[in-house]
C-alpha cells in the first residue's frame, strides 16, 4: 500500500469518525420535539453533498473515497431520518 492510500485512509476515518458523535446524539434524543429545521437542511446538503463524492470516488474507482463516503452517507441517512421522524415542536399562538 503507498504512503498516498494511507494518508487517503486516514483521512477517510477521521471523517467518518467525525459524524458517530452527532448520530448518537440524534438517536438518543430522537423522541424529544425540536423546532430547529436547519439540522435537517444541513442533513439533506450534507447526504447530496456526501453521494456525490461516493459517485465521484465510483468512476475514479478510488477505494478510499468509495469507504468513507459510503459510511458517510449512511450515518448522514440515518441522522436525516431520525430528525424526520422527530416529534415536531408545538409553537404557541
Amino acid at each position: 500500500m503507498d504512503l498516498v492510500t494511507v494518508i487517503g485512509l486516514a483521512a477517510a476515518a477521521f471523517t467518518t469518525v467525525s459524524l458517530f458523535p452527532q448520530l448518537v446524539k440524534s438517536w438518543r434524543t430522537r423522541l424529544k420535539p425540536t423546532g430547529d429545521r436547519a439540522l435537517v437542511t444541513y442533513s439533506v446538503l450534507f447526504c447530496v453533498g456526501i453521494f456525490l463524492w461516493l459517485v465521484y470516488g465510483i468512476y475514479k474507482v478510488d477505494a478510499p473515497m468509495i469507504v468513507a463516503n459510503s459510511l458517510s452517507f449512511l450515518q448522514g441517512v440515518v441522522i436525516l431520518v431520525l430528525q424526520f421522524r422527530r416529534p415536531k415542536l408545538k409553537t404557541e399562538a
